[in-house]
């Protein structure tokens, strides 16, 4: 495994693990990690929303590309293949927008 930070937060290796049972369990508590971090960075959205002036500030292009840059960097020195990590995060911004620009309409 190229990425051993998972460990340091109390994961096996992929690796050691003898089933796909023991597997599908360590993906499981992967996920449930994922899932809060994710809401976490929803939190950060939404704040984004309360501190925006305009509407049209919600979406920008240039911050985009910046992100999706920082991610395949990160990415790479992390051993993710940038054919997983690029399209992930632009369905996460895409999914993000759409949030924000809720949340701006609501306030």
């Amino acid at each position: 495994m190229q990425n051993d930070a998972p460990l340091k937060q109390g994961l096996i290796p992929a690796g050691d693990c003898g089933s796909m049972t023991e597997l599908r369990a360590a993906i499981d508590a992967l996920d449930a990690r994922l899932v809060a971090l994710l809401a976490v960075r929803q939190a950060y959205i939404e704040r984004a929303a309360q501190l925006k002036t305009g509407r049209d500030q919600v979406r920008d292009p240039a911050r985009i590309e910046e992100v999706v840059s920082k991610v395949i960097a990160e990415g790479r020195k992390a051993g993710l293949s940038a054919d997983i990590a690029e399209p992930v995060w632009r369905a996460l911004i895409e999914a993000s927008i759409k949030h924000e620009f809720d949340a701006f309409d609501k306030r």
